[in-house]
């Protein structure tokens, strides 16, 4: 990955972060982090990982977040002077699960053996 687009991703991960607190009204005791940004080589769209605590919040985050994309790329379009400017997309980042189920079974594979 080009030291350019780290820094878009850095950039993105940020402002987006920033808009996110100001913007969405998010369930009390959730808590929303952006863990990774990826963004294509043409610059047109950035798949924005995010994790979501607890979990039982998951599903209304994402409701949130789908009703306010379009004030989400509209702010993030007047914050960011760079063209072309990425579409935004949102997804779960499921790696901390993953790491935590692998975890488990290497704690069964201890005690059993």
């Amino acid at each position: 990955m080009s030291h350019r687009i780290e820094q878009i991703n850095e950039l993105i991960r940020h402002e987006v972060s920033q808009l996110m607190l100001t913007e969405l009204e998010l369930p009390e005791g959730c808590l929303l982090t952006i863990t990774r940004v990826i963004t294509s080589k043409d610059l047109r769209h950035a798949k924005l990982l995010i994790s979501i605590m607890p979990d039982k919040f998951t599903g209304t985050v994402l409701e949130i977040i789908r009703k306010n994309i379009g004030l989400i790329q509209q702010e993030l379009n007047q914050r960011l002077s760079m063209k072309p400017l990425p579409r935004l997309s949102f997804a779960i980042d499921a790696t901390e699960k993953e790491a935590a189920k692998i975890e488990d079974l290497l704690d069964r594979i201890k005690k059993t053996g």
